[in-house]
């Protein structure tokens, strides 16, 4: 099992995704004669999962069942143990996108956090790619680092405690792109562009404030950086729901001019008769998510 790779069945030491409902679901360190409790009953590591194909139904000890699923990154983002606020898969999609990341590409990050985002840019960079992710907290750093050995994405990326304010990224012209997440981006502004490749690269800046944007916007554009632009994403999820509408009734068809037979009887016009359509339809949500925070990219030029 890795991050990156997918395999079909699961083995010991992997971890899995149990999936208990559309809004309930758990990660899962497999391991031999290991047993995980769930509201369905107990799940027995070494008969339930251990040799199972990922994706099987899984019966639990009190009847109820779960599916076991190959874990993703998208799957971590909604599972993983919050040790900070972390990025979820919109605003991942549009860092993912804007900053141009592909196969092959080397990217700096700051601060790895829980590593939300970190495991997205490793599927999106793999196999030859390289992240190098900078943790202020040592705690925080040394249990990211054993998160990517035990997902065998450790291979791709390289964990530095240290302050990227002061000390930078530990890497000078490698990086294709650059992400920061930190209270004070605009102090790492000069390091990004160090770090960043003499051809040129992409900056992503995520802050939840106003007053941080302007003051990283300044320190872009001071640093020589170009085509600066910030933006928000919201989320807007519609409901699907079944409604019933009725046809109406429109009345005897004018355009027959047959003379009704006395023998035939009147059309029944009770209001009984007139038949409905279902339909799929959907609705906007009365309320949209709120701010979670802006997004403010910039481009170095080839030097």
């Amino acid at each position: 099992m890795s991050f990156v790779e997918y395999s079909d069945f699961i083995q010991d030491g992997d971890v899995a995704v149990v999936y208990l409902s559309h809004d309930s679901m758990m990660p899962v360190k497999v391991q031999q004669g290991a047993q995980t409790q769930t509201r369905y009953g107990v799940i027995r590591h070494s008969t339930d999962l251990i040799g199972r194909r990922y994706g099987s139904k899984v019966t639990c000890s009190k009847g109820g069942w779960v599916h076991v699923l190959h874990p993703t990154p998208e799957l971590w983002t909604v599972t993983l143990p919050h040790r900070t606020q972390i990025l979820y898969t919109t605003d991942i999609a549009t860092i993912t996108m804007m900053l141009e990341l592909k196969p092959g590409s080397v990217v700096c990050e700051s601060g790895t956090g829980s590593g939300s985002l970190s495991h997205a840019i490793l599927r999106t960079i793999a196999p030859t790619g390289h992240l190098h992710t900078v943790e202020f907290h040592q705690q925080r750093a040394e249990k990211v680092a054993e998160e990517f050995k035990e997902h065998r994405v450790d291979h791709l990326v390289t964990v530095r405690n240290q302050d990227v304010c002061k000390d930078g990224f530990g890497v000078t012209g490698v990086a294709d792109a650059v992400f920061l997440d930190i209270p004070s981006p605009w102090e790492a502004v000069r390091h990004a562009k160090a770090a960043v490749k003499k051809q040129g690269g992409r900056v992503c800046s995520f802050s939840p404030c106003i007053e941080q944007v302007q003051r990283t916007c300044e320190a872009l554009a001071d640093q020589g950086f170009e085509e600066i632009s910030t933006l928000e994403v919201l989320l807007r999820v519609h409901d699907v729901r079944t409604v019933s509408l009725p046809l109406p009734d429109f009345g005897p068809d004018a355009s027959a001019h047959k003379q009704p037979d006395s023998s035939e009887k009147p059309p029944q016009t009770s209001a009984a008769n007139h038949s409905s359509v279902s339909m799929k339809t959907t609705t906007p949500p009365r309320e949209i998510p709120g701010h979670t925070g802006y997004l403010t990219f910039a481009t170095k030029p080839r030097a």
